[in-house]
């Protein structure tokens, strides 16, 4: 994939030569280095905030109340016939 855009950082000198000792360690350029390592945080991050785990258990759970869903309580049919007045559905 071409690269198209740019980025630039300002560091400190100290954590720009851990960068560089670490680009070279695993062989590759300090600029393959930061957008290899800066995109699997990124990615992590995004999973970590956007995805819900759930246990077997919360799995079982969640799929029996999707497959039969429990019947409203008074609150609850009172909201939704509210709502069906409001909205006219």
């Amino acid at each position: 994939m071409p690269a198209t855009a740019r980025f630039e950082a300002r560091i400190n000198t100290d954590v720009q030569q851990l960068l560089k000792r670490a680009a070279i360690l695993e062989g590759r350029s300090l600029s393959d280095f930061v957008i290899s390592a800066a995109l699997s945080a990124a990615k992590k991050t995004v999973e970590k905030n956007e995805l819900i785990h759930l246990s077997i258990a919360d799995q079982q759970c969640f799929a029996e109340a999707l497959i039969s869903p429990p019947m409203p309580n008074k609150k609850m049919q009172e909201a939704l016939d509210l709502s069906t007045s409001l909205l006219g559905e």
